[in-house]
């Protein structure tokens, strides 16, 4: 391509275009994530005003840098891109936030029972109820006070919480998931066995229906649901647990899935532990389990008639 010479007023308007408008225009499905955005694409990246950040990757920076690597253009392409747009589109600029100290982590309060979270997580998701009553016992999942919504704990090395992720225990409707503010991501649903192995997921209701699927010994087991595609818990297992020597990967079969699957697979490799891939052979997991569970209950009715 060549040479452009761009005014210092079009280099600093492309570094200020709000990626959030942008990737809409793009056709970009964006997923809420408190007051950012994942990209549906790859739930590792995050966008908020003129600013993106790869947890996977641990790194990030503005529109420029976005667009030449999500789309893979030049300098040059990407500040042209983002200045004219697709087809003369013209792009606003990110507002101007006020940088407030980032909030102290505090678990929401904790309702006097647990009925929606077990209706829920049983009988609509499938979840074992020995499996889900263990989680409870360690102080894993309980059920917010405010709205009813199931929260999976993370804890540190003492025990302390560090970590909550909440989801909306609403069958029907539009979905909420979110990490409490304050949230340390290294710290994500996890449990911590005592043999050599770590299985990895995205959502903590995949790390349960796995669990439900293959219960023989499942306590022995390590388990951490990333609570997206970061790498950021996995990496903070191994240093935790030095004893580990095998990773099963079991993120969704999707795009984003396989692609964090070969991310995180590098890095732990890198570590002289064996990083292998479980694909569910629906979705994830969890569907998975309704099946199974499914064409166990139609086995049961139909030998019954």
């Amino acid at each position: 391509m060549p040479y452009i010479h761009f005014t210092s007023e079009q280099k600093l308007q492309a570094a200020n275009i709000d990626l959030v408008e942008f990737l809409k225009h793009q056709g970009e499905k964006l997923i809420p994530s408190g007051p950012e955005y994942r990209l549906s694409s790859d739930h590792s990246i995050t966008v908020r005003g003129n600013e993106w950040y790869d947890h996977a990757a641990q790194r990030g920076g503005g529109p420029i840098s976005f667009v030449q690597n999500f789309y893979g253009l030049s300098y040059p392409e990407a500040v042209i891109r983002l200045l004219n747009g697709e087809a003369g589109t013209s792009y606003e600029p990110a507002s101007k936030e006020i940088h407030t100290p980032k909030k102290e982590f505090l678990l929401p309060p904790a309702a006097s029972n647990m009925r929606r979270v077990f209706a829920y997580l049983i009988h609509t998701r499938g979840i074992d109820r020995k499996v889900l009553s263990a989680f409870v016992h360690a102080k894993l999942i309980y059920e917010d006070a405010g709205h009813h919504n199931a929260v999976f704990v993370g804890m540190d090395e003492s025990g302390t919480a560090r970590h909550a992720h909440k989801r909306s225990t609403n069958s029907e409707g539009k979905t909420f998931r979110i990490n409490v503010e304050g949230s340390d991501p290294r710290y994500s649903f996890h449990w911590s066995g005592t043999d050599d192995q770590l299985y990895v997921f995205e959502a903590p209701i995949d790390l349960l229906s796995y669990i439900s699927l293959h219960q023989k010994d499942w306590q022995r087991h390590s388990y951490v649901a990333c609570c997206g595609t970061s790498n950021l818990p996995v990496i903070q297992m191994l240093d935790i647990l030095p004893g580990l020597r095998n990773v099963p990967l079991c993120l969704d079969n999707d795009h984003a899935g396989h692609a964090a699957s070969l991310r995180m697979a590098e890095q732990i490799r890198e570590r002289g532990i064996a990083a292998d891939r479980l694909i569910p052979q629906h979705k994830d997991w969890n569907e998975d389990l309704i099946e199974t569970t499914r064409q166990a209950h139609s086995l049961q009715i139909g030998g019954m008639i």
